[in-house]
């Protein structure tokens, strides 16, 4: 019984010996990978960081100016006025299934008269009408 015991617990060593052998590799494996990754996201971040600087580096207002100033003929670039905006009423929204389509339109329209700023023209009428 002594000797099956003495060879039982060898076993035990043993596998706990294997097992113990087996992690300690998967373990070192693991930490070269880990360093891996981190030197390939430090690598990542100083190029990420020299894209930055280039992409402010080309985006200089003296430097847009510029290109725009050489370009003005074959651009066609003019400053923008409000007239070329559209309106929310301009919006093709997608009708809800079982809705009245021209109850929607409707609603639309009171809501843009609502929220829509008084023109030069709106303003003067409502000088007008207060006026008399």
């Amino acid at each position: 019984m002594k000797t099956i015991s003495y060879i039982l617990v060898s076993l035990c060593v043993l596998g706990l010996a294997f097992w113990a052998y087996h992690v300690n590799y998967a373990t070192q494996d693991r930490e070269e990978e880990l360093r891996a990754l981190n030197s390939e996201i430090a690598d990542l971040q100083e190029g990420l960081s020299v894209l930055r600087a280039e992409w402010a580096y080309l985006n200089r207002p003296e430097r847009l100016r510029e290109l725009v100033n050489l370009n003005f003929a074959s651009l066609g670039l003019l400053p923008m006025t409000p007239d070329q905006f559209g309106t929310a009423s301009m919006v093709a929204y997608p009708v809800p299934e079982g809705a009245d389509p021209a109850a929607i339109d409707q609603a639309v329209a009171q809501a843009v008269e609502v929220s829509a700023p008084p023109t030069d023209d709106d303003s003067s009428q409502v000088v007008e009408e207060e006026a008399q």
